[in-house]
């Protein structure tokens, strides 16, 4: 079994390599919150679209349709009734309007549905929880250096050898 950066687990890690690894899972995880953010918002955007839609429809079969099935519908009911002709019309106009409310109707649910969607408020909310996350890390302690090993004994070491 091996770390993410490909060292064996366990085996002790230098520091830019522990900064290296925390880097790409850092990324990674940014990487992710984006393409999740991308997937909701697409899926708001349809369920947007198909609102638009279904309203246009709605408004197309209430314009075209009405001078054809207004006639259709009046004498159709005249036929079958003795009533008026100008009651007959009334009544295929009613019809038509029915068709437009209905798919009117089906507008708003899809209309409501898009906007009760909080794909992208999830998506900043997890973004925040983990900046909070990352705000509070804080490193490991580190042990004390032996007296032969402090930092001016290592600069005299180093400058002493070049």
């Amino acid at each position: 079994m091996s770390a993410p950066d490909g060292s064996p687990v366990g085996a002790e890690r230098s520091i830019g390599q522990l900064f290296a690894s925390a880097t790409a899972e850092m990324s990674a995880l940014v990487h992710d919150e984006i393409a999740l953010a991308k997937a909701q918002l697409k899926q708001d955007v349809k369920r947007g679209a198909t609102s638009g839609g279904a309203f246009s429809m709605a408004g197309a079969v209430l314009l075209f349709s009405l001078p054809m099935l207004n006639f259709a519908l009046a004498y159709g009911i005249r036929t079958w009734s003795d009533w008026n002709l100008a009651i007959c019309f009334l009544l295929s106009f009613a019809a038509n309007v029915l068709v437009a409310v209905v798919l009117a109707l089906i507008g708003v649910v899809f209309a409501k549905k898009a906007k009760k969607s909080k794909g992208p408020q999830k998506v900043a909310a997890s973004m925040k929880e983990t900046a909070v996350v990352l705000q509070k890390a804080k490193p490991h302690p580190r042990p004390e250096l032996p007296q032969d090993r402090v930092p001016e004994a290592i600069e005299a070491v180093a400058r002493s050898s070049s």
